[in-house]
């Protein structure tokens, strides 16, 4: 009896440590599909260039963030819930994209136009200012950090009161409609438990996107789309 009680339990254990294994895999596999999956929304958004968020602009921008398929909470009225990946250009080498740091949006508002039960929400970082949230643990949009409704379409002007105030600009899709949208009250931060999965160790989202990290080989599809869509203003030449 007290043998079989004993191989019940190396048994149980040997199940945890499979599922444990098991859901370690699955997270993994989600994080790095993640990225695919941002690459996907962003070369859709950016393929109709009358309706997409103007190059101009996209080529000053100091990060972007997109979070595909942001779902809405049930649980909180008017509340959105979502995972995606955010990259900001190097420094001292603009061409160059750091690794994507995967983020969480949570909460707030998404505009009276987004009446989908998924959103794809774009946002792109304008200056040092709105790159330096991104250091912090968590911050609001429109609360820590000024926030617009970007421009869209080739001819759009840029360089309006808000857009040269604002750190961040936003857009979203849904039901095929794409838009700026401010997002007022939304929260963003890093998630850490998908950053271990895509880099296979804890990393900080300041290691990440401050290029102190080497990018995984799952992200050339996102640096493809992000080269061809924003390239710097100094330069053409993209890793």
């Amino acid at each position: 009896m007290k043998y079989r009680a004993l191989g019940l339990v190396l048994l149980a254990g040997t199940a945890l440590c499979g599922r444990s294994y098991a859901d370690d895999t699955t997270k993994s596999s989600d994080a790095v599909q993640r990225i695919d999956t941002a690459a996907s929304v962003f070369r859709e958004v950016m393929s109709i260039p009358d309706k997409a968020i103007p190059e101009e602009l996209l080529s000053k921008a100091r990060c972007i963030g997109i979070i595909p398929g942001v779902k809405k909470a049930a649980f909180i009225v008017g509340g959105r819930y979502g995972k995606g990946v955010m990259v900001c250009r190097e420094v001292n080498a603009p061409h160059h994209w750091s690794g994507p740091a995967t983020v969480r949006i949570e909460g707030g508002s998404f505009g009276a136009q987004i009446g989908g039960s998924e959103t794809d929400v774009v946002l792109v970082v304008m200056n040092e200012k709105g790159m330096q949230r991104l250091d912090k643990d968590k911050f609001t949009l429109g609360g820590d950090a000024a926030v617009a409704a970007g421009p869209v379409g080739r001819n759009a002007q840029a360089e309006t009161d808000a857009m040269m105030t604002a750190e961040i600009l936003s857009y979203s899709r849904s039901r095929g409609l794409f838009a700026g949208v401010s997002l007022q009250g939304s929260t963003l931060r890093p998630d850490n438990d998908d950053n271990h999965a895509v880099y296979g160790k804890d990393v900080t989202q300041t290691e990440i996107l401050h290029g102190r990290v080497p990018a995984p080989a799952a992200a050339a599809p996102l640096y493809d789309v992000l080269n061809k869509y924003a390239p710097a203003k100094t330069t053409t030449s993209h890793r």
